[in-house]
């Protein structure tokens, strides 16, 4: 890559921990059950063939880009999967900036550009989130791994001229 951001972060959607539990625990089951009903009926393979599919799509998960977040020149841009659109947050716009926990609940759905009393939301794992507050009051959520450094140079670029 030739250019260097002020911060960039890839955030994927299947490296939460509890929902890779999960998908372990379903696959687990899969086995047990195809491990219990081998001697019963002919069952058993479609037991063994969905515990398989479960682990390969946790793995394929493991590699997929929910959102990438590059905060640079006094922009935030946020870039999704696919065909979401970009998000650019201008931060001349920004008033004020803080770290936060992003929810208070155990699970957490992975979103983007999630509008949600006046606030816009993006979080794809880990309780970490940097709140930026526009003139008008309205709040972004921007869920990250690095939440520390992320604020440090949002900090930065809003001081430069």
């Amino acid at each position: 890559m030739g250019n260097r951001y002020a911060f960039f972060e890839k955030q994927y959607i299947g490296r939460d921990y509890i929902r890779i539990c999960i998908r372990l625990v379903m696959a687990a089951f899969c086995f047990a059950a195809y491990v219990y009903e081998r001697d019963r009926d002919n069952t058993e393979d479609l037991f063994l063939i969905v515990g398989f599919g479960i682990i390969g799509v946790s793995i394929i998960l493991l590699f997929l880009i929910q959102y990438k977040t590059i905060v640079d020149q006094k922009k935030i841009i946020i870039d999704g999967l696919w065909s979401a659109k970009k998000v650019e947050i201008d931060l001349n716009s920004i008033v004020k900036v803080r770290k936060d926990v992003y929810s208070n609940y155990l699970f957490n759905n992975p979103v983007y550009n999630l509008h949600r009393k006046g606030s816009i939301r993006f979080y794809s794992s880990g309780k970490d989130a940097v709140v930026l507050t526009d003139r008008d009051g309205f709040e972004y959520y921007i869920g990250t791994q690095r939440p520390n450094e992320m604020y440090l140079v949002i900090q930065e670029e809003m001081k430069r001229n």
